[in-house]
């Protein structure tokens, strides 16, 4: 269960001021504990690692959508 609790240490992080790179590190380090996370889930199907799963997942699409940036307006 140490992924477990790497995954609520991650998510306890503060994320201010970051640059791209780290914002890329955190995406990252985002996917591969809910990737873990979901091995587990898949033998125990415990609700407690599927809300884990959810937040994570909630933080890593805030971290994309700020890497990917505004979509650019149209001319018409």
């Amino acid at each position: 269960m140490d992924l477990v609790a790497r995954a609520l240490e991650f998510e306890q992080e503060k994320r201010r001021s970051l640059s791209t790179s780290d914002r890329v590190k955190i995406s990252r380090e985002a996917k591969a504990l809910i990737l873990g996370l979901n091995e587990i889930y898949k033998k125990n199907k415990d609700q407690n690692i599927m809300d884990i799963m959810k937040r994570l997942t909630v933080i890593k699409q805030k971290i994309e959508k700020r890497l990917k940036g505004r979509p650019l307006t149209e001319a018409i």
